[in-house]
């Protein structure tokens, strides 16, 4: 563990804290010195007018603030990050504005996503409905809607019968599965994490990558340079270039003053030939197989798909892929001749979500408020991280009160202390308004993943947080009645078993603290 930490302060992640630090200081005082110096040049220049010319630098500054706040108040934004912009721009002024007009936005580059707009358009003839709205009425019967706004808002989110589920409730379960799947590619294999980091996990996958580049199988990684940063070398794209692994890390960070460095690539997608695909929480990373134990068990989950559901894993790993690559290309190339049919397996419906304007609405959110309507009788939900707007509180209280059993499950033993404090300072109203919150006291939980009435799931890389609902491009997997639904329930009734159930006495709990989250969680959502 000490040499863990050691590792940290010496890795890359400090050095470029440190440079958005300096960089934002230098943008305080560029504002700073611009504003001092034209005031001070017009004063030299008309001494006699000082006390003028001060009133009039004064006038014109409040004035821009409240052009600006006005335009905050008005911009058609998610509702909890105006107050805290408009607070921002008030208390700060004409630095308030600067910040307001750098970092208010994290939308990609025109450039980007016209790449984007034209990479959906040409995956969108290899996606065509399966079955008709009347089919899935048919089929679905009151989950229908949340297929349905799935497919609205992003129609590569197909939804597609006879795919064969496969649920693992660690990853010390999948890891063996997923090596013996590589190993069988005969095509291709496509993989895209958050985090790869050198160790046993990554290192076995590396191994068999390697041996099917030899043999002739396509292989392309790519991994988020800030998600990765500390687990791997600075360059190491390259190092598996050398290998003959087409690598590209997303969205590497350079020293500017943006906001675009919070889109990050948050997925976690395996692909191999196009018929077998891997997603859920889990990292290729050994806390993620619980060969290191940072935080008491490592508490994660996956689900292989083999069938058609894995062509929506598919077009989804391409499309970002070559935008960070820049390109277009054939993908029909990589479709399967013929997929083989499962019988009674349910339906699958992978997709993809992102940053606005990629993607129109914020579908990780959606889900689960959709999800939270259509239940009857239950909804259980596991997140690490529990840091979410009004919208998504009334619904999950909104569906308590109207006698559904929700439940929430979370980390006892936190990863990151300031996010664990502003997960726990929304235990207060939820447990008021019916919702049952746990945790999970052997250590971490990274699962995302919500199971409801023994029908309907979603699994994927979600987190019930700003980031993942606002910011990161993340992916999951609808599921509704398949094989996979059953072993879920079974594995977060045991869960709940070892968990914890927080009470209003739990919540109340060191005051002082709760009130500076209180204050912490009111910024949560600009970052």
């Amino acid at each position: 563990m000490k040499n863990r930490k050691i590792k940290k302060v010496f890795s890359r992640f400090p050095l470029v804290a440190l440079t958005i630090i300096l960089l934002f200081l230098l943008f305080f005082t560029a504002i700073l010195s611009g504003v001092l110096v034209v005031n001070g040049l017009l004063i030299y220049a008309f001494p006699d007018m000082e006390r003028y010319i001060l009133w009039a630098f004064n006038f014109l500054s409040w004035l821009i603030v409240v052009i600006t706040v006005q335009h905050a108040a008005n911009r058609d934004m998610v509702p909890e990050t105006k107050i805290p912009w408009i607070i921002c721009i008030i208390a700060l002024n004409l630095f308030g504005v600067a910040i307001y007009a750098t970092f208010s936005s994290n939308k990609l580059s025109a450039k980007t996503r016209k790449l984007h707009e034209r990479l959906r358009r040409e995956t969108a003839a290899f996606e065509e409905r399966t079955l008709t709205k009347e089919a899935v009425r048919l089929e679905l019967g009151n989950w229908e809607a949340v297929s349905e706004s799935l497919s609205t808002v992003n129609p590569s989110a197909v939804l597609h019968g006879g795919t064969k589920t496969e649920y693992f409730a660690s990853g010390e379960e999948m890891m063996p599965s997923l090596l013996a799947d590589l190993e069988r590619a005969e095509h291709y294999i496509f993989i895209e994490y958050f985090i790869i980091e050198t160790g046993i996990f990554w290192d076995s996958v590396l191994g068999i990558l390697e041996r099917k580049v030899q043999e002739g199988v396509e292989v392309r990684v790519m991994y988020d340079d800030i998600g990765s940063m500390g687990k791997v070398r600075f360059n190491y794209y390259k190092k598996l270039q050398r290998k003959g692994i087409d690598c590209v890390k997303f969205n590497p960070f350079v020293p500017v003053v943006t906001n675009v460095h919070n889109c990050r690539d948050h997925r976690k997608i395996v692909v191999i030939d196009g018929k077998v695909g891997y997603t859920g929480g889990l990292n290729l990373a050994d806390e993620y197989i619980n060969e290191i134990h940072p935080f008491g068990y490592w508490k994660d989950t996956a689900v292989r798909l083999e069938g058609m559901g894995v062509k929506n894993l598919l077009m989804t790993f391409l499309r970002l892929f070559n935008m960070q690559k820049k390109r277009t290309e054939d993908v029909s190339r990589y479709l399967p001749e013929k997929y083989e049919f499962a019988a009674g397996e349910g339906y699958v419906q992978p997709y993809g979500d992102g940053p606005y304007p990629l993607y129109e609405r914020h579908l990780g959110e959606d889900v689960y408020i959709n999800m939270l309507g259509c239940a009857r009788r239950y909804v259980w939900i596991t997140t690490p991280y529990l840091i979410i707007d009004y919208r998504m509180r009334e619904e999950l209280i909104l569906a308590a009160r109207r006698g559904v059993d929700v439940r929430i499950l979370t980390p006892h033993i936190p990863d990151k202390k300031l996010a664990f404090s502003l997960t726990r300072s929304n235990y207060m109203a939820l447990i008021k308004g019916g919702v049952k919150i746990y945790e999970y006291t052997p250590g971490f939980v990274h699962a995302k993943m919500c199971l409801s009435d023994d029908e309907a799931a979603v699994i994927g890389t979600i987190n019930l947080d700003y980031r993942s609902f606002l910011y990161h491009f993340e992916n999951a997997v609808f599921m509704y009645r398949t094989k996979a639904i059953q072993a879920m329930k079974a594995d977060m009734v045991s869960v709940f078993a070892v968990s914890r159930l927080q009470t209003e006495e739990d919540a109340k709990k060191n005051v002082v603290w709760r009130w500076l989250c209180e204050l912490a969680k009111l910024f949560a959502p600009l970052f």
